[in-house]
């Protein structure tokens, strides 16, 4: 059996630098799915790279060649130093799963096989839980002193003051009991919809002498039947609890811990309407805590200002949009009153700085715009007190398949690139904002990581290199993708345009796409077109590949396919106005932009029009079986992986968020649902599943395949037992070997 990774894997397909022109050449330049799949051809970077609570050293975890190891940089001298390596530390068992520092790095918390650890310079390695349950979201006390962490539904604490043989485990809650009672957590939904698979659960006030909290009652969610493991004669079902559209959401409310009392203080964020507690933050002066509250139809979002010591709470500013409001991660709390707030209310997502008076009833003042333009914000934090790093989309028609950082003074100064051009910049400060890990990449370039400083005015400096190795293959001998505009057809305003991109199959050369017939060396080629298709997304996106999709199409591509993306009138590209198009309908919006890309391909002479293929998978499988039930003999071959296929089958908060609820839009989801057309399937078809698939649920595939079956109707199907949303290895390696199999079979002739 080959030895394969995880997925965790593919990530690290964005890994190294390009090394010089000599050693590139030595490498190969055909790719095979060891280049794809296997860890020691994809090339690495280091992993779990945090910064110092103090900002002085950045720590990551690296294997030099002799065992995987935590190291420590010092940004402002370039010297690095070997912290430990795992495998000497006796009672991790070999792996060291995530860290996190000390405020002046004098010790590491360290998570092994769901226990927890701590690791000093001089002392080496004490245990400080033995369970059976895992331990969750150990997080420090902003002090350092105090350790607290999430078990079976319930909040612990260490006093890691004390010494080791005095100190007791400490809970702060009791009712905890997993898929009822939860605390310091978050359920399935929340995790997956309102954190985005981030999740948080707690909050240290910043005198670390109290903690906020979410508390879910998920007893109201009905409960999901899972069967993740089919090799027993009699397998065991895993029930998970999980709201879909139109029915009970989980009971959430928000508390505040005070650890000398051990007294709760619920904070009072009622609502006459229900609502999502989707955020929390504490004000720097630590007497006040944040709250955004989102009301079930998410077009109303309120930043509540709560009292922790009474739990009264205020309104101090709301957004309001007649679709639906964006939830982000950007509101920052400043010293001084201040605090950041994102809004797309013109269009696009921009920043905005208001000011706040004292107490819960206080109301936002708005001080100034901070960012504008036909582009959005896509992230942003602090450098000091005076200034942001925003990372942005780029500007012009395909700004959105690049991203840029901008400096950004509070004084309302004019903002400066601090990077830019084609590719993907991403930036991670230091507190205190003096350096960042700095990385960029292209479509067909892995790029760099390192480490810059910050001067005065946003100058950025290199200061330091992070350790790498390159891939087993030559990026540059591979096929390049190009970017373009295509119109967008029937349907659209006049003159609008779509993005696109597209890598020509091996032997295909010609000048950049421009609707005319192109250079057809090599007779017609099959294509492979690739698309998601849900609002506010993009696949036209101009970075390394990640997750082996694109690796896979360059790979196609040489195999002799072409390869299209077209981004629809609801992607990024459009901004907000754009997502709202497809406001309780879907389908219709992403299927024009596809067959515009089909009618692209006509004009092209390289490209075969009887041989062109569909894939994509979560929101592209269901984005695909619609286009190809929707238009059959379009397409002639497609993949659908993990598809939704009925909406009523899948969450509240993202299904309701843009389809409204089926009680109010029972025309909009029968409309949208691909099950709603399985009888027009006319073109070859292979639907991929997991069974264990906790996102889009089996039930989805296993409907439609029901249909199908009682219809008479072909189609092909793969199934991976244990398999979620996002396949392990080896399953992942298969299912694209499948996927290869299939669309040469079907479009190329069987080779």
């Amino acid at each position: 059996m080959r030895r394969l990774l995880a997925l965790a894997l593919l990530a690290l397909l964005v890994p190294a630098a390009l090394p010089p022109a000599a050693r590139a050449a030595e490498r190969s330049s055909k790719l095979t799915f060891d280049d794809l799949f296997e860890k020691e051809h994809v090339g690495r970077r280091p992993d779990q790279l945090a910064w110092r609570p103090d900002g002085a050293a950045l720590t990551y975890l690296w294997d030099a060649g002799d065992g995987e190891a935590l190291w420590s940089l010092d940004p402002a001298t370039g010297k690095t130093a070997r912290l430990f390596t795992v495998s000497d530390l006796e009672g991790l068992g070999g792996s060291l799963d995530a860290y996190q520092g000390f405020p002046t790095g004098a010790a590491e918390i360290l998570e092994s096989g769901g226990d927890l650890f701590l690791w000093r310079p001089k002392k080496g390695l004490e245990r400080l839980t033995k369970t059976k349950a895992d331990e969750e979201a150990p997080t420090l006390s902003p002090d350092g002193t105090k350790l607290a962490y999430v078990r079976q539904g319930n909040l612990y604490l260490l006093d890691l003051s004390v010494p080791a043989a005095r100190r007791t485990e400490r809970a702060l809650t009791t009712d905890g009991e997993p898929g009822k009672i939860l605390n310091g957590t978050n359920d399935w939904v929340y995790g997956e919809e309102i954190w985005n698979r981030a999740p948080e659960g707690f909050w240290w006030s910043p005198d670390s002498r109290r903690i906020a909290y979410y508390r879910f009652d998920d007893t109201p969610v009905s409960r999901y039947t899972l069967l993740p493991d089919y090799t027993p004669p009699y397998p065991e079902p895993r029930y998970q609890r999980y709201p879909k559209a139109g029915t009970a959401n989980p009971k959430v409310r928000f508390g505040v811990l005070d650890l000398s009392t051990g007294r709760t203080t619920w904070l009072r964020t009622e609502s006459r309407e229900e609502t999502y507690l989707a955020r929390l933050r504490w004000l720097p002066e630590g007497d006040r805590v944040a709250v955004e509250r989102l009301n079930r139809e998410q077009t109303d979002l309120d930043l509540l200002l709560c009292s922790p010591s009474s739990g009264a709470c205020g309104v101090a500013l709301s957004e309001t949009h007649s679709t639906w409001v964006n939830l982000g991660t950007e509101t920052t709390f400043l010293p001084g009153g201040r605090f950041l707030w994102a809004s797309a209310r013109d269009g696009w997502r921009h920043l905005y700085l208001y000011s706040l008076g004292a107490g819960v009833k206080a109301k936002a003042t708005l001080v100034r715009r901070l960012t504008s333009g036909t582009w959005a914000v896509a992230g942003v934090q602090t450098a000091g007190d005076d200034a942001l790093v925003v990372t942005a989309y780029g500007t012009g028609p395909l700004g959105a398949a690049s991203r840029r950082l901008l400096w950004v003074p509070l004084d309302g100064s004019p903002m400066r690139e601090l990077a830019g051009g084609r590719g993907w910049h991403h930036a991670d400060l230091a507190p205190g904002g003096r350096y960042l890990v700095h990385a960029w990449s292209s479509a067909d370039d892995p790029g760099w990581q390192r480490v810059d400083s910050l001067g005065a005015g946003g100058a950025l400096e290199h200061a330091a290199d992070l350790p790498s190795t390159p891939p087993s293959f030559d990026p540059a001998a591979l096929p390049q993708w190009r970017f373009f505009q295509i119109p967008a057809g029937a349907g659209a305003p006049a003159g609008t345009l779509l993005p696109a991109a597209e890598l020509l199959p091996a032997g295909v050369s010609g000048s950049p796409p421009d609707g005319t017939d192109g250079a057809p060396g090599g007779g017609r080629h099959p294509v492979i077109m690739y698309h998601y298709g849900g609002p506010g997304s993009q696949v036209v996106v101009d970075r390394w590949a990640s997750r082996g999709r694109g690796i896979w199409h360059k790979m196609m591509a040489q195999r002799g396919f072409g390869v299209l993306y077209v981004d629809n009138l609801a992607s990024v590209f459009f901004g907000k106005a754009g997502e709202d198009r497809v406001h309780r309908r879907f389908g219709e919006v992403n299927l024009a932009a596809q067959k515009a890309g089909v009618e692209y391909l006509r004009t092209q002479g390289w490209a075969d029009p009887t041989r062109i293929g569909l894939w994509g998978w979560s929101g592209g499988g269901s984005n695909t079986l619609y286009c190809v039930l929707n238009s059959p003999g379009t397409w002639h071959a497609a993949v659908a992986g993990a598809p939704v296929t009925d909406w009523h089958y899948y969450d509240t908060i993202w299904t309701e968020r843009y389809l409204d609820s089926p009680q109010d839009n029972p025309d909009g989801y029968e409309a949208s649902s691909p099950i709603s057309y399985a009888d027009q399937l006319a073109d070859a078809l292979l639907i991929v599943h997991g069974t264990a698939d906790d996102n889009v649920h089996p039930q989805n595939t296993m409907a439609i395949v029901d249909a199908w079956v009682k219809d008479d109707i072909p189609f092909e199907m793969a199934i991976y037992p244990g398999e979620k949303h996002g396949f392990r290895e080896p399953a992942n390696r298969h299912f694209y070997e499948r996927m290869t199999e299939f669309f040469e079979r079907k479009l190329a002739g069987g080779r």
